[in-house]
């Protein structure tokens, strides 16, 4: 098997929870991928950020991040990934209000003033996180070359109506389970 099948079996085996649960879009669903049982496993994180590279090797962009808390392991994943090639990519994590205190910055880590960035998350419904990440990415200056994120949820329309490039490692049909 290969990084995307692996990946695919660590999801269905720790991530999908059964059960009632209220998304943070606010929608109720009978089930629920906690990403975060996988992108931050110590076999399956290697997996998130080989195969979110993989996912967008075709496009140009040298800094990956997102809004916190559901981007922060992919981009640290990826970060890691990278390092290992010839096409080094520095992370950063994008805050949900600025601080009002130190530098007070929104976008943590190395500035994004004037590079292309990728703007990732765990999984998205709506798309509202990782949109409030691509709007303080460019108030930052940074060129957003698109999203992609590990499990789309069915937030690729809205991200694509807001004129940006959309990619999912898997799909709810990959992962055997109905919207």
């Amino acid at each position: 098997m290969g990084d995307h099948d692996d990946l695919r079996k660590f999801i269905t085996e720790l991530a999908v929870v059964h059960g009632r649960v209220v998304l943070s879009s606010g929608r109720e669903a009978d089930w629920y991928v906690d990403l975060r049982r996988v992108t931050l496993h110590h076999r399956a994180a290697p997996l998130v950020g080989r195969v979110m590279r993989d996912l967008t090797a075709d496009w140009e962009y040298d800094a990956v991040g997102g809004l916190t808390l559901g981007a922060d392991p992919v981009a640290a994943a990826m970060l890691h990934a990278a390092a290992e090639t010839d096409r080094p990519l520095d992370a950063f994590v994008v805050r949900k209000a600025g601080k009002a205190h130190g530098l007070q910055r929104r976008i943590e880590g190395p500035n994004v003033a004037g590079r292309r960035v990728l703007a990732v998350e765990d999984t998205s419904t709506t798309g509202g996180s990782v949109l409030t990440a691509v709007e303080a990415l460019r108030e930052a200056g940074a060129e957003v070359v698109g999203v992609a994120v590990i499990v789309d949820r069915g937030a690729g329309d809205a991200v694509r109506a807001a004129g940006l490039p959309y990619r999912a490692a898997y799909t709810l049909a990959d992962l055997g389970l109905v919207a």
